[in-house]
């Protein structure tokens, strides 16, 4: 009996370890990719993702997609542009001045089919971001807030290890890919005595009704806090508005962030001398006392620091004890914080290393210029929350700049995960010109992260073709073969757009007299935006990347040419802009890019040791216009041939004698000369 015991015994402890395990693995449920927020962020990668085909799925913690902006603004106005008019069809151009539409195939997701104002209401974005989610089919879970983010080291995984995500109800998933797209949503708050005394925007009220007759101080100096002021400024009694840094303006720093002159109604009313004023100092020096009537006192916190806490406020020593005419010395009566919004770490296990950056990106958690955790292979941080990457200095933290970004991160995936390279395009030499010009004219992704996403042109053996290669982070420019799966053998051109090094800045005058540049000769002293072209012989390495300028969007370069800015930015001037830029070109290449008629080709070829490329890919292939006479009186009419009647080429073309000969013949011919 015993061994048959024994063999029972082992037979149910085998069996319940089955379970168990079965049930471990049914714990976990599994997908590619995981993606954390149904904001514009999630939603353009699940977009993506859906478009090719991949396994993936959004966790939501809110009941509907775009949660922040059922909240946010607090006074409902978006200060992201809505330009539903722009005098052109081309979709790709209109979207540079679109900054509220997700990028998808579908027209009915424009976002000027939801508002007719040119800075629409948050509610708009919120039934644009549901019929986004609803009408795309995108795998969003609702009302699954994830609580916890680990990893499990696997080598059979894509990056080495797994992300395991928990739930509020204790649910597991397992993902191969993680893409954070939460953005920026925990208030920030500064600590310092009194501090309990302050409203924060979250919560204060909106209604302007509440502050009529009151003296309100604000503390911060961003569009949340001009906003807040823009809506009680005419009922209160005086607004002051208090921060470490001085005011900065969106149309001086050419940083959309910033300042955006909708909301700047207290600037009148401060420079005007209409009570309202800005002050600057550190917020951590203050502290704030409440006196019997319910008033509030700004005081320093060093004041407090060996007073009697027994003698109530009448202890307390004030600024304006010390110096009468000290600038908060009159009492408030509310205090409303206004200081922007910080990264939820607290979610993420320490194994994941997600770590705030340094100085004013610590808001922000540390990521490659490839929107990779710098911490962890296979995270990645989309939306507002990559901002780092390019904060102060281009539009990666809004949607307009974000929807490109995203777009970028989803092609470095695909070429990781699943071996397919970066989109690309493959066009004959003498296209080159007008293919720069096509992009730098229309394309919406160079022109809203100018100096972060980038054109790359590889050239072909021999420089008779190239490939193209759209909206690359140049950040990674040194990884572009590893990155995308393609070869840059025989050197590049990356065409980014770029403002002028020394016209952005808080304390710059963007309006001064002679501040645009219009002769091609001066362009390289372009201010306003405008597209600039790097030329190099080999790709950059690491080592240059790392040792580049900290002010220059690309190492330095063999070669470079800026395209002269343009007051109603179409860069097709052929004096101007595109004659400089074939030159340019040329000269990188050693070569002519010209096109010619088929009687010049005809003549090159008996008196040319080589071909324009254009003669060879095109003539000598029996490509091309034949000319004719009237051909070439369009031709002089136009300026672009000389009126020259006794010349030899016009005297062929007269007497009807250039002949279309197949290429073997003008060979033959050839030697016989």
């Amino acid at each position: 009996m015993a061994p048959a015991v024994c063999g029972m015994l082992l037979g149910l402890t085998l069996y319940t370890g089955h379970l168990c395990a079965v049930s471990a693995a049914a714990a976990f449920l599994y997908h590619d990719y995981c993606v954390i927020g149904a904001g514009p962020s999630g939603l353009q990668a699940a977009y993506f993702l859906q478009r090719a085909g991949r396994d993936y799925v959004i966790f939501e913690r809110s009941h509907a997609p775009g949660s922040f902006f059922a909240l946010y603004p607090r006074h409902r106005k978006l200060i992201s542009i809505n330009k539903r008019y722009t005098g052109k069809s081309n979709s790709e151009f209109n979207l540079r001045h679109d900054w509220n539409s997700l990028l998808s195939h579908d027209r009915r997701l424009l976002f000027r089919r939801y508002s007719r104002d040119f800075f629409p209401d948050a509610d708009a974005m919120v039934r644009y971001l549901e019929d986004f989610a609803s009408l795309l089919k995108l795998r969003v879970q609702y009302n699954t807030a994830i609580v916890h983010v680990m990893l499990e080291k696997d080598r059979q995984a894509w990056n080495g290890h797994y992300f395991l995500l928990t739930d509020q109800d204790r649910q597991n998933y397992k993902c191969s890919s993680l893409l954070v797209a939460t953005g920026t949503w925990v208030p920030n708050v500064v600590n310092f005595p009194g501090s309990e005394y302050v409203e924060g925007y979250e919560t204060v009220s909106i209604n302007p009704e509440d502050f009529a007759g009151q003296t309100v101080l604000i503390l911060g100096r961003g569009n949340s806090a001009f906003e807040t002021a823009e809506n009680i400024l005419g009922v209160t009694n005086f607004i002051h508005m208090v921060s470490r840094s001085r005011v900065r303006l969106s149309w001086a720093t050419h940083y959309v962030g910033d300042l955006r002159a909708i909301n700047n109604g207290l600037l009148d009313t401060y420079q005007l001398k209409s009570l309202d004023g800005l002050l600057e100092g550190d917020l951590e020096d203050l502290a704030i006392v409440k006196d019997k009537k319910g008033k509030l006192h700004i005081t320093l916190r060093f004041y407090l620091e060996n007073r009697n806490t027994s003698g109530g406020i009448d202890s307390i020593t004030l600024p304006q004890d010390e110096l009468d005419n000290f600038a908060t010395r009159a009492p408030y009566d509310r205090v409303i914080r206004c200081l922007g919004w910080k990264f939820d770490f607290s979610i993420y296990n320490r194994s994941l290393r997600m770590m705030p950056g340094k100085g004013n990106k610590k808001k922000y958690p540390q990521i490659k210029p490839s929107y990779e955790s710098r911490g962890t292979r296979g995270l990645f941080v989309l939306g507002t929350a990559s901002h780092s990457v390019d904060f102060r200095k281009s539009a990666g933290g809004f949607i307009h700049g974000f929807r490109y970004t995203t777009r970028a991160v989803h092609r470095l995936l695909e070429n990781r995960h699943h071996g397919v390279p970066w989109p690309s395009t493959v066009y004959p030499i003498t296209q080159l010109t007008n293919s720069i010009i096509k992009r730098v004219n229309e394309a919406s992704g160079l022109y809203q992260m100018f100096s972060v996403l980038a054109d790359i042109i590889l050239l072909r053996e021999n420089a008779t073709a190239f490939e193209y290669l759209e909206e690359y982070p140049v950040g990674v420019l040194a990884e572009l073969e590893m990155q995308t799966g393609r070869k840059a053998p025989s050197g590049l051109f990356v065409i980014i757009m770029e403002y002028g090094r020394n016209f952005s800045g808080a304390d710059k005058d963007v309006f001064y007299y002679n501040r645009a540049v219009g002769e091609a000769q001066h362009a390289w002293q372009s201010n306003f935006l405008h597209p600039v072209i790097y030329f190099y012989k080999h790709l950059p390495t690491e080592r240059e990347m790392r040792l580049q300028h900290p002010d220059w969007p690309l190492p330095r370069p063999d070669a470079v040419h800026h395209i002269v800015e343009d007051f109603l930015t179409d860069w097709t001037a052929p004096n101007a802009h595109i004659l400089p830029l074939r030159r340019f070109l040329e000269n990188c290449l050693s070569t002519d890019l010209r096109n010619f008629f088929a009687e010049s080709c005809f003549l090159f070829a008996f008196t040319h040791q080589k071909l324009p490329p254009f003669c060879q890919q095109g003539y000598m292939r029996l490509q091309g216009l034949v000319g004719s006479e009237g051909l070439r009186r369009h031709a002089v009419e136009a300026g672009l041939t000389p009126d020259k009647h006794e010349g030899s080429q016009d005297r062929l073309l007269r007497d009807h004698m250039i002949p279309v000969r197949p290429l073997q013949h003008l060979v033959n011919a050839k030697d016989e000369l």
